[in-house]
């Protein structure tokens, strides 16, 4: 039997509430800055299917891919007993990037029947690979970290000792990673008990039914939002700057087909996959592509979709497959994750403008800004492994100006406060602060981007992974473009440029600065 409208809405906030209290659980129990500060994580809930029922408040990048990550663990594993709990990062198989770990769970009721699935993914800021912090200029992914394809790391609730230990043998900094893991295992307790007393009170056939026809609502409500989109095809195409290794400038081209509540998406002319690590695997594509489907239905419709956001089923995406936004073995794709899925997020955007002129907002920064720094801690002797995303200028939009200095689109993280920073790392942060100015002019101006210098007080390894250090975000409807990034390193008070993706040895007292760019104008500027 259907359940009523009411019973829908109270299942709905009952899903989100789990998923976020799934990611509150995590935060609060992990021992890394990037996880317990920055927030890169995720929580979702998904039906005993796989697909999507409810997701958290968090990554975007994560949310969107990680449906095709319970797929390849149920593939792979057949199914999960009670008490068991699947491990992987493979992008091959269902992951993203090597630092993107991800765990998950079957929810059995108390007559064995299956509730659904609960999943955790962290960003972990070592899991092995040729640099600290794992997201190194590579040429191939076995440079890039540990690779785990799906696995037990649990079996009826007793761990797998020889997986663990191996695991933690090949990161530099294992103490942090074991409570990283414990930290992603609570949060899959913590959903677990929320579904079983979710299903305890309402009762399992209901809340199974709920979870149908809470995606089957998403559903409906995506295909009415593409109905309001003029039928026609719109395609666009903007380009990464470089891998890194000579290839450049490297272009990513969609095209847009609606006809009716149908969307069909083609990269067709999009570059072939590159030696650098900006090739993205199909679960990056599947995630941006949801992400702006996603923001421009509830744009429309004037009204957010359930947490899951449906199957997509009305969604068609093709991709050439070895290329930048389908990326086959052994390709590197640590810079797919972070960078390629800001730019197809850019180049939907770009190719929906001309359906939507006076929706679609300016582009913003396009980059995470990736900052890695590892090394020996001369206060303590242990390793150590830092990594941050870097905000930017968000593009202005047909109502307001763009926010500065926030974490746009793909991304969807904090800054790590410098007390936490200056605490955990011997590091000293001698400038943080907005780069005026660098937004684009227009009638609504775009955002500002951030500058941010961090000293380091011993010899480290560098590794910085950015975009959109040559050209700046596009302006929209005649407003200026942001103003370009810039990657500085200063030592002994001179300022040297930096590539836009670079690895190098810096001494004590040199100081890495990221200035990161501003957001596009939107309307001409009056």
């Amino acid at each position: 039997m259907a359940l009523s409208p009411v019973q829908l809405e109270v299942f709905r906030h009952l899903f989100a509430a789990l998923a976020e209290e799934m990611g509150a659980a995590l935060k609060r129990a992990a021992f890394s800055p990037n996880i317990k500060e920055r927030r890169d994580y995720s929580c979702a809930l998904f039906d005993p299917q796989g697909i999507a029922v409810s997701m958290g408040d968090h990554m975007p990048v994560h949310l969107g891919a990680m449906p095709m990550s319970v797929e390849a663990a149920l593939t792979a594993l057949g199914s999960l007993a009670p008490g068991d709990v699947a491990c992987l990062n493979d992008p091959f198989h269902g992951g993203t990037h090597l630092p993107d770990v991800t765990l998950m769970s079957a929810v059995y009721d108390p007559a064995g029947t299956v509730l659904g699935y609960v999943a955790s993914r962290a960003h972990h800021s070592d899991v092995g690979g040729s640099t600290p912090g794992s997201m190194p200029l590579a040429k191939e992914i076995f440079e890039e970290g540990l690779r785990i394809p799906p696995v037990r790391l649990y079996r009826g609730g007793e761990r797998n000792e020889d997986l663990w230990v191996l695991l933690l043998a090949n990161v530099r900094t294992p103490v942090e990673r074991a409570g990283d893991l414990d930290a992603q295992l609570a949060a899959l307790n913590t959903g677990t008990t929320r579904l079983l007393e979710i299903a305890e009170r309402r009762g399992t056939p209901d809340t199974l039914t709920a979870m149908g026809e809470l995606i089957a609502y998403a559903d409906r409500l995506v295909s009415a939002g593409l109905e309001q989109i003029p039928d026609g095809t719109y395609g666009a195409v903007d380009h990464l700057e470089d891998d890194g290794f000579g290839s450049g400038p490297i272009p990513i081209e969609a095209t847009l087909t609606v006809q009716g509540a149908a969307l069909e998406i083609d990269f067709g002319g999009t570059s072939p996959q590159v030696p650098g690590g900006v090739n993205a695997v199909s679960a990056i594509t599947s995630s941006a592509v949801r992400y702006v489907v996603r923001c421009v239905v509830e744009a429309l419709l004037g009204e957010p979709l359930p947490a899951g956001g449906g199957s997509m089923s009305a969604v068609t995406v093709k991709t050439p497959p070895a290329s930048v936004v389908d990326a086959q073995p052994p390709a590197a794709v640590a810079a797919g994750n972070v960078e390629t899925s800001q730019r197809i997020t850019d180049v939907l955007f770009l190719a929906l403008s001309k359906a939507l002129p006076d929706l679609i907002p300016a582009l913003s920064q396009g980059t995470m800004n990736n900052t890695t720094v590892g090394g020996t801690d001369t206060r303590t002797g242990a390793a150590f492994a830092y990594y941050e995303t870097v905000g930017g200028g968000m593009g202005a939009g047909p109502g307001a100006d763009g926010l500065s200095g926030v974490h746009v689109h793909m991304s969807n993280s904090l800054n790590t406060p410098i007390e936490a920073l200056e605490h955990a790392y011997p590091f000293r942060v001698t400038h943080y602060g907005i780069r005026r100015g660098s937004g684009g002019a227009g009638k609504h101006r775009g955002g500002d981007g951030l500058r941010r210098d961090l000293q380091v007080l011993t010899a480290a390894k560098v590794a910085l992974l950015s975009e959109r250090r040559v050209g700046g975000p596009k302006g929209a409807r005649g407003g200026r473009d942001g103003a370009p990034g810039q990657n500085v390193l200063i030592r002994a008070g001179v300022e040297e440029p930096l590539p836009a993706k670079t690895t190098f040895y810096a001494e004590p007292g040199d100081v890495v600065s990221i200035r990161s760019p501003g957001g596009g104008g939107w309307g001409t500027p009056d």
